[in-house]
């Protein structure tokens, strides 16, 4: 499996390719097959682990540069 994961500022990681997602027991989610997700960061999402957006509303502040 190949991915691209994107952090994005004061946003959600997003990740693009062929990947799982698997919670802490190891249950996969069904993605239906999907190949692009955005997770949440900013932990007020009504729909975690995915993003929906709330980041912007409660203006989560990370801006995370690569090193």
């Amino acid at each position: 499996m190949a991915a691209n994961v994107t952090v994005f500022p004061h946003g959600p990681l997003k990740i693009e390719g062929e990947f799982r997602l698997v919670d802490g027991a190891g249950a996969a989610w069904d993605l239906s097959g999907r190949t692009q997700i955005a997770l949440c960061r900013c932990g007020h999402s009504a729909n975690k682990p995915f993003c929906d957006g709330t980041h912007g509303r409660v203006g989560f502040q990370a801006g995370e540069k690569a090193r």
